[in-house]
């Protein structure tokens, strides 16, 4: 699973996947109703992409200690994600459908920016992916047997999860604050490159939805650009390559070693 593991497809997927899962009413309003602000990503954008990309690193290259030892952390602060009595929309952290979607977008913008870098990948190398991706959802809650089966199963639930999404204008506007880095104090000049490299990578249902104008230059742009990335990255070794992940998998081991927060 190391080489789709890329520190540079972490860092430039991580705010479109975040808007794929987000997309979805429920995880949305969890999120930006959320009273648990140490883990949202509008006040804490930093540590908020660390737990991301621990998550993924646990799933994908630690242990069953690892998993048992975060899916309890972030666990400890999912229990306080849920929706009020009455609310319009009702979410609760620990629902495995919801844990469901987002550890499909998890597993799907892992390949997406994977051949974004470095080219297509067979079917059969994405379905051996698709099978090892449900540790993005057992990491949870989500039982084993609701994982799509195969590679066509996958793709047709969430190709269908994304043509039943309706941005409201609440979950919009915070995903465009998210978008233009309006989170992020410093430094505002990559803002512009941010929205760029996010938009691109976004299905286009999603940009319409979020009036995130794209044209056919700005995609031959992006799509040259990861291109260039990939020609660039694909040559350091595997170590090199997923050392972001290496490295955020061993400060959770340690901080759970001295018995501090993990999430």
């Amino acid at each position: 699973m190391e080489r789709f593991l890329d520190g540079i497809g972490a860092f430039a997927g991580a705010g479109a996947n975040v808007i794929v899962q987000l997309a979805n009413r429920p995880v949305g309003y969890g999120v930006v109703q959320s009273t648990v602000d140490s883990g949202r990503a509008d006040v804490h954008p930093w540590k908020r992409l660390r737990t991301t990309l621990t998550y993924i690193a646990v799933a994908m290259l630690g242990t069953e200690e690892d998993r048992d030892v975060y899916r309890q952390a972030v666990g400890s602060v999912h229990r306080r994600v849920r929706s009020a009595p009455g609310a319009e929309v009702k979410y609760n952290a620990f629902d495995p459908e919801l844990q469901k979607w987002v550890a499909v977008c998890l597993c799907w913008g892992v390949m997406d920016t994977h051949e974004r870098l470095y080219g297509p990948l067979d079917r059969a190398t994405k379905e051996v992916f698709v099978q090892y991706g449900a540790k993005f959802g057992t990491g949870l809650q989500m039982r084993p047997d609701m994982w799509p089966a195969d590679l066509a199963a996958f793709e047709s639930y969430f190709e269908a999860g994304l043509a039943s999404m309706q941005i409201d204008d609440v979950v919009a506007e915070y995903l465009r604050k998210l978008v233009g880095l309006r989170n992020v104090p410093r430094p505002r000049a990559l803002a512009n490159f941010h929205r760029f490299a996010v938009t691109g990578l976004l299905p286009e249902t999603m940009r319409a939805q979020l009036y995130l104008p794209w044209t056919d230059a700005q995609e031959r742009r992006h799509r040259l650009m990861f291109r260039a990335i990939g020609t660039v990255y694909g040559r350091l070794p595997v170590r090199a390559r997923i050392e972001p992940y290496a490295a955020v998998l061993w400060d959770m081991r340690r901080r759970h070693r001295l018995g501090r927060p993990l999430v």
